[in-house]
């Protein structure tokens, strides 16, 4: 029988990747998004929204039971967390409801979604994976309420694995700018996208199966005495200073 994942975002760029990357190396994936879009690499997908999720108990209890049944009784080898809210507002101008959101799709619903999966991955001594951001300790304006939501979720990273523990490890990976449609509909030119590019020390900015490909690492048992540790896949951007000349 398959080990199972679960992906949620699965129909986003890096979705896609993680599930795909998850598929071609033997897993059952199962994706969960609240987009009806592209689901490659899903043997299973289940359409649900993470803000209802948290907000209305009645739905919340309704799509988690339709997740875990879909589990089975061979229960979760992982768990990745990618889906993530990204709306930017200088903090004057934030509101709270935009707050509200961000921190129920990028840090309460990977909270609830844990726990309710707590029973499968401990069956399947598995691992949760949280997609983390480069803006946990490194950000630029407008970028205030995801900055601290991915900094909360690094450090929900390092409280849980230790929760946890041993029955479940729990990691993080910390991407830069990922060559994805919603990064590049921020740019106006190609120009302004290849200088970005050349900041990074590696020459480029990453591309979704980067991401993908640290997922599976710390799934995996080749990463069994990692735990509460989160990887920086930003092409060595994070140790860059930022001189004004």
């Amino acid at each position: 029988m398959k080990a199972s994942v679960v992906v949620t975002g699965s129909a986003g760029a890096i979705g896609i990747a993680i599930c795909t990357a998850f598929s071609n190396a033997g897993f059952n994936v199962i994706g969960v998004d609240k987009l009806e879009g592209e689901q490659a690499g899903c043997d299973e997908f289940i359409r649900a929204d993470l803000e209802r999720i948290v907000a209305d108990e009645e739905y919340r209890h309704t799509a988690l039971t339709r997740l875990n049944s879909a589990l089975g009784d061979a229960g979760c080898h992982a768990l990745v967390n990618n889906a993530a809210l990204q709306l930017l507002n200088p903090s004057g101008l934030a509101t709270l409801a935009e707050w509200q959101r961000t921190f129920a799709v990028n840090l309460y619903a990977p909270f609830v979604l844990t726990q309710s999966l707590l029973p499968a991955l401990t069956v399947a001594n598995g691992s949760v994976v949280n997609i983390a951001s480069i803006h946990a300790i490194q950000s630029k304006p407008g970028f205030c309420a995801y900055a601290t939501s991915k900094a909360a979720l690094v450090a929900f990273t390092r409280g849980l694995a230790l929760d946890l523990a041993p029955a479940v490890r729990i990691n993080a990976v910390a991407p830069a700018a990922v060559d994805t449609p919603m990064l590049r509909a921020g740019f106006n030119d190609e120009d302004a996208l290849s200088r970005l590019a050349a900041y990074h020390p590696a020459g480029r900015i990453g591309a979704p199966d980067d991401v993908a490909k640290a997922a599976i690492f710390l799934a995996s048992a080749d990463s069994g005495f990692i735990t509460g540790t989160t990887l920086f896949v930003d092409g060595g951007i994070a140790g860059r200073l930022h001189d004004p000349i």
